[in-house]
């Protein structure tokens, strides 16, 4: 239950932060593109009310969005099995010596990101989110630094930041669950990057079937098929 509702805030997060900046983009660019026009034919109040817009934000918006899509699609990538992979040489091994070289390529990947994780925390933790805490309960913050702040949303950096440490440790979680699954199963999640999501598979035509000799309008008759068709259709 509790993964299932991870996979769907994952997916969810991830379809919601590209969604996202493709519309403020697509606002930001068609704002500036009104202003343009409106400035070179002389459209004085459509000037005046675009001018009044401010979409300088949107184009730092658009970075944080897609900086939080990639840390959590990646840690997507690790659980749908999308990440490329060099593994010619491992695939020529015996099973068991395969199976030994996925399981410390795993465990490499585990550790790495929950020390990017780790460290990431304690970055965030010293850029602000420490100071931000206290002052939410209430405590005495003392000398602690109130951290910097981004330069167009004016939003804390470490809010922005805190994409490393949660991404990072989400992935260290996707390479432990794939390690288990791996090691109840012996396989390792696969990714078909022709099927899509909602359109069912078409049907594989039997070994033996005829395509000059199907009953539909998709398929070449061939001329025997067309004579005899002709034959048919003349009769009385």
């Amino acid at each position: 239950m509790f993964l299932k509702a991870l996979d769907s805030l994952e997916e969810w997060l991830i379809a919601f932060l590209m969604g996202g900046a493709t519309l403020v983009i697509f606002a930001a660019v068609t704002h500036r593109y009104a202003l343009d026009l409106s400035a070179r034919y002389h459209f004085t109040a459509i000037y005046d009310t675009l001018f009044a817009i401010n979409m300088s934000w949107a184009q730092e918006l658009c970075i944080y969005m897609f900086v939080w899509m990639a840390k959590f699609g990646a840690a997507y990538g690790v659980r749908t099995g999308i990440h490329v992979g060099v593994d010619v040489v491992v695939n020529r091994f015996k099973p068991e010596v395969r199976g030994r070289f996925i399981i410390f390529g795993l465990f490499a990947g585990a550790l790495f990101t929950g020390t990017i994780g780790v460290l990431g925390a304690h970055f965030v933790w010293d850029n602000g989110m420490h100071y931000a805490v206290f002052n939410a309960l209430g405590w005495d913050t003392g000398t602690l630094p109130e951290g910097p702040i981004t330069p167009d949303l004016e939003w804390p950096t470490w809010a922005v930041y805190s994409a490393i440490p949660l991404g990072s440790s989400l992935m260290c979680f996707r390479f432990l669950q794939v390690f288990w699954q791996f090691r109840k199963t012996g396989e390792l999640p696969q990714h078909d990057h022709a099927h899509v999501e909602g359109i069912a598979e078409a049907k594989a035509m039997p070994l033996d079937a005829n395509p000059y000799g199907m009953d539909d309008n998709l398929h070449l008759r061939d001329i025997k098929q067309r004579s005899a068709d002709r034959k048919e259709q003349d009769k009385p």
